[in-house]
């Protein structure tokens, strides 16, 4: 699902709601999310998932083309773990 059909989905589920305002409220809770991640903290959707943030040590890689050594630089990566709900409920649909 894309971020458009997400919010078409929003508009049509809620009659109330214009396209347009389904659009801000989709792109709002989409930039909370981004921005509580850029200041480091956990997000937490109950019945859903949660998004964590994971260190990665910088490490020596190998260029493919020359084999060379290049040192790859540490870097914080966004984690998602999803809730044992939507586990449960993705593999279930799998049986169908």
């Amino acid at each position: 699902m894309t971020k458009s059909e997400l919010i078409a989905a929003l508009a049509a589920s809620h009659p109330q709601l214009v396209a347009n305002d389904a659009d801000i409220a989709a792109k709002t809770i989409i930039d909370a999310m981004i921005q509580s991640l850029a200041d480091g903290h956990r997000i937490e959707i109950r019945g859903f998932g949660s998004f964590a943030l994971s260190q990665r040590a910088p490490r020596i890689g190998r260029n493919p083309k020359t084999g060379e050594k290049v040192m790859v630089p540490g870097k914080v990566v966004p984690h998602f773990k999803a809730s044992k709900a939507l586990r449960e409920s993705v593999d279930g649909l799998k049986d169908q």
